[in-house]
Parts: C-alpha cells; sequence; structure tokens
C-alpha cells in the first residue's frame, strides 16, 4: 500500500468509525441522526426498547399429538429457512419473533433504531437511478451472524437493547417527502426480520410515487419474497460467499437458499445487483470466486452487476488486516475474464473499479469517489459515446 492509499484509506475508516458511533447512541443526540428529529410522539422523540408487539406473517401451528387437541405444539415461523420452532415465549434467531400464547408476533415494527437520509450508492446500487437520495430505516435484529459485521450493534441486538423510533409506515413516507427522497431503503441490518414494517412502508411508499430499495442477505423463503417483489423496485444481495462451508464458519448461514432468492428476484423483474466482501483468508480463493462469477453469467445474466466488497476489521475479526487491493483487483480480474460486464471494487475510495464503464466500447460512463458522482455519460440509458444500451434503471 503506497502513501496516497493509505491516507484514502485512513479516511475511509474514519468515515465508516463515526458512522458506526451514530448506531450506538442514535437516539442520544439528535445531530447524530437529524432526520429522526421529527419522529415525536407521546413518548418523546425515542425510546429504549420495542414500541408494541404487532401480528407476524407466514407461520404455522400444530399439535403435539392427533389425541391431545387442546395443548398447542410450537409455532413455526415461515418466514425464513431457518423455520424456528417456538414455544411459547421463545424467540427466533431473528431475535425479533415471538411466540405469544400461541400467535406468532414481531417486535420490529414501527420501531426503527435507525433513520437517515443516504445516497442511493450507498446500498450499494450503481445502475439504479444514481444521484437520488434514499430514506435508509432499520430495526434491531438479523437472522445470520456474520463476524465481520459493521452494525453488529442493531444487527446482533434484540428490540429492547436499542433506542427506538416511533415511525408508523404512513410517518416514514411522510418523512421521506418532506426530505426529497426519491427512495426508501431498507438496509443497515437485516430487512427480512423487519418484514411486515417493510412491506407496509412499501405498500405505502408505492402510494406515493416512491421508490422501494433494499440491501439484504437474500435468506427468505420464496412466498414472502414473492409477495415483497410486487413493491419492491431493486435490491442488492449479500452473497457472502460460494460454499457451505464457508456460509456456515463465517455468518451461521446456508448458501442454497441465497442462491434460490437471486433467481426469483431475477424472474421477479426486481433490478437486482450484488455484493461479495473479500475476507483475507477465508474467501478470497480465486478459484471459488470463478465459479460464483460463472454462476451468476449462467443463472442471472452477465450484465448483473457486481460489487466486490473490501472487507475491513471489525466486530470478531479485528485481529485481520484490511483486503489488499491486489487482491481485490484480482477478484475485479477475474469476473471480467468470466464474461461480467459491470464489475466494481468497493470501499477503496479513488480507486479505477468504482466507476462505471461501456460494456462495449468501455470508455467511462460514470466516475465515482465513494459514494459521490464525478462524472456521468449516460443518455436515455445508453452509452453517451457508442450508444450501448446499459444495463439498469437510468430514470
Amino acid at each position: 500500500m503506497d502513501r496516497r492509499d493509505f491516507l484514502k484509506t485512513c479516511c475511509y475508516m474514519a468515515a465508516i468509525s463515526a458512522n458506526m458511533e451514530s448506531f450506538t447512541s442514535l437516539a442520544a443526540a439528535d445531530t447524530l441522526n437529524p432526520i429522526a428529529r421529527g419522529a415525536t410522539s407521546a413518548r418523546g422523540a425515542s425510546q429504549k426498547g420495542y414500541i408494541a408487539p404487532h401480528k407476524a406473517l407466514f407461520y404455522t401451528t400444530a399439535r403435539e399429538s392427533l389425541s391431545d387437541k387442546k395443548t398447542p405444539s410450537s409455532i413455526v415461523c415461515l418466514l425464513c429457512p431457518w423455520e424456528c420452532s417456538l414455544f411459547t415465549g421463545e424467540r427466533g434467531r431473528c431475535q425479533v419473533r415471538e411466540n405469544r400464547d400461541g400467535e406468532l408476533i414481531t417486535l420490529a415494527y414501527a420501531n426503527p433504531c435507525a433513520v437517515h437520509i443516504d445516497p442511493i450508492e450507498k446500498n450499494p446500487l450503481f445502475h439504479f437511478l444514481p444521484k437520488i437520495n434514499c430514506l435508509s430505516v432499520a430495526t434491531a435484529g438479523c437472522s445470520f451472524k456474520c463476524k465481520y459485521c459493521q452494525n453488529w450493534q442493531i444487527s446482533q441486538s434484540r428490540p429492547e437493547e436499542t433506542t427506538n423510533f416511533q415511525l408508523t409506515p404512513e410517518k416514514v413516507v411522510a418523512m421521506a417527502i418532506k426530505n426529497k427522497c426519491q427512495a426508501i431503503g431498507y438496509t443497515y441490518s437485516e430487512p427480512v426480520v423487519f418484514f411486515e414494517y417493510m412491506l407496509d412502508i412499501a405498500k405505502e411508499a408505492k402510494k406515493n410515487g416512491l421508490k422501494n430499495v433494499c440491501h439484504s442477505n437474500g435468506f427468505i423463503t420464496p412466498e414472502p419474497l414473492r409477495k415483497l417483489c410486487l413493491y419492491m423496485d431493486a435490491a442488492n444481495i449479500d452473497l457472502k460467499g460460494f460454499t457451505e462451508k464457508y456460509y456456515h464458519e463465517m455468518s451461521a448461514g446456508r448458501l442454497a437458499p441465497v442462491l434460490e432468492s437471486l433467481k426469483i428476484l431475477k424472474k421477479e423483474g426486481v433490478h437486482l445487483e450484488i455484493t461479495n466482501t473479500i475476507v483475507p483468508t477465508y474467501n478470497d480463493n480465486v478459484a471459488d470466486v470463478e465459479r460464483m462469477c460463472k454462476w451468476i453469467r449462467d443463472e442471472l445474466g452477465n450484465d448483473v452487476p457486481l460489487h466486490f466488497a473490501r472487507f475491513y476489521p471489525y466486530h470478531k475479526l479485528k485481529n485481520l488486516s484490511p483486503t489488499s487491493t491486489a487482491i481485490m483487483e484480482a477478484m475485479r480480474t477475474t469476473a471480467a475474464k468470466v464474461g461480467m460486464k459491470y464489475v466494481y471494487i468497493g470501499n477503496i475510495p479513488g480507486h479505477p473499479g468504482e466507476h462505471t464503464y461501456c460494456s462495449n466500447c468501455n470508455k467511462l460512463l460514470i466516475r465515482r469517489f465513494g459514494f459521490k458522482i464525478l462524472e456521468y455519460f449516460i443518455k436515455d440509458g445508453e452509452c453517451s459515446h457508442c450508444g450501448q444500451k446499459i444495463m439498469g434503471i437510468w430514470g
């Protein structure tokens, strides 16, 4: 790493660190989260813990035995592939869905712990309405336990452990409109765990002409995903690696359901982009990345934007160093050789891999620095240089 790269990395890490501080004390000081100043209620701007339980969707009940028809067995949550079996008082792996006397309720409804205005590029979405602003919301909870999670303070917490705002779906949409946001983003933690809240916001957003986007691990069963696709305009899915072993060791998760979700999103017409974080010594194997890229090419198409994100030491992997620039470039080269048209390198501000290039003439189309767009050469969805159609929604 040369001196310039070192300084850029330090600046980026400082920005990320400042952002993480806003999660740990989000409501303690409105200056950290100015968008939430309007989130007032009878209880004040915010409070520790969830606001009120809300009935959950996608679950089933059973009986312990046919002879004991009065004793309910555990509820089975059908939202994600874990299909947690819960007795009264028990919660699922996500820590937000609970069996209360035979009814599944969610503790992640209308109580976001993070509310921010972000550029759409932060999701990251590079081929979806560049330059628009997005009102991002998140609650506590996650279905995975990623060792390098940047937002572990909220994703690995229960709703009663975070400071939350009381915001109905209608208030979220009104807040987005007031602050001139053209989209609402479900991000930071895992949006699938606050499915009911996300779905109701998305419906309200559609009524008011706003777009819906999410950044998710893709760990969701087909039925709720298809229901969500009716209202979701774009999604970036974290494809964390390409082996079940890696998913188990790094995230306590599973790969196969994520691959199925990617195929469903593509089939349902949701604009799709993919992020793969490269963790040194864990998933920086070129052969695995090549297999992953071939799968994306064959199952989803070679024009799906693919973001290789540089790993930084967080949470339980603070002993590792950031991924080297050389490894990141090797992954991008591998994807290009396989035939992927739009491959990006993320988390290295100023790197040419942040930019968008025409897949036909290879000329620069969008110059970026981090999430900021510096130059733009796409007109009516086509390359301004050669007229090649560029995959995406350009608006």
